[in-house]
């Protein structure tokens, strides 16, 4: 039950950053939807393409793609409450990777994949639907862009989690635990401006 819970927050959360960049790239209702449904669902469709779930959940359970739509429609009439759309992405981002890649890591126990299997398969839930929404409005992806911490806290909230796991912690405080500490590395780093170290100049 907390897994699809957190994973219908994930996507509502995603979806809310996906409909924001829309709207500060002031794109028309529709484009605010597409960019938010990619962003919501992305991550997990790549997920189940992995762990070879078909059809993938999102295309088989309308409620997610559901959850996605009605988070673009509230954004889209309450945008003007956000008082820095960019901040506001890049805190929403925050916590929906960290959701993602918790949830993807679990649902990659959950079909017998190994430690090492569902930590990549976590990184992978995260990071595809930002990829995806940065890519559809000709962004320069999180993931790579200015050296920004993105792809490791959702490794080190999705090794948590398998750890945990794999300790006998229950899956709740597993997913907890693991969100918090993804979400929170990344909502650091961002603040304190974290950056991994280039290759040196020769």
């Amino acid at each position: 039950m907390l897994l699809s819970v957190l994973n219908f927050a994930g996507i509502a959360v995603f979806a809310a950053s996906g409909a924001l960049l829309g709207v500060r790239r002031r794109l028309d209702l529709f484009g605010i939807w597409v960019v938010a449904v990619l962003t919501g669902v992305g991550g997990g469709v790549l997920r189940d393409v992995f762990l070879g779930i078909h059809p993938p959940t999102a295309i088989e359970d309308w409620r997610l793609i559901a959850t996605a739509s009605g988070a673009a429609l509230v954004v889209f009439e309450l945008h003007p409450q956000f008082s820095a759309l960019r901040r506001s992405v890049l805190i929403l981002d925050a916590f929906g990777m960290g959701l993602f890649a918790t949830t993807g890591a679990l649902t990659a126990l959950h079909h017998h994949a190994s430690g090492f299997a569902a930590v990549l398969v976590g990184i992978t839930t995260a990071v595809g639907g930002g990829v995806l929404r940065d890519v559809l409005v000709n962004e320069v992806p999180l993931l790579v862009q200015q050296r920004d911490l993105y792809a490791v806290p959702a490794m080190a909230g999705a090794t948590v989690l398998v750890l945990m796991v794999d300790t006998g912690i229950s899956d709740g405080q597993s997913l907890i635990a693991g969100t918090v500490l993804a979400s929170g590395f990344r909502l650091i780093a961002l603040r304190l401006k974290w950056r991994l170290p280039l290759a040196p100049d020769r």
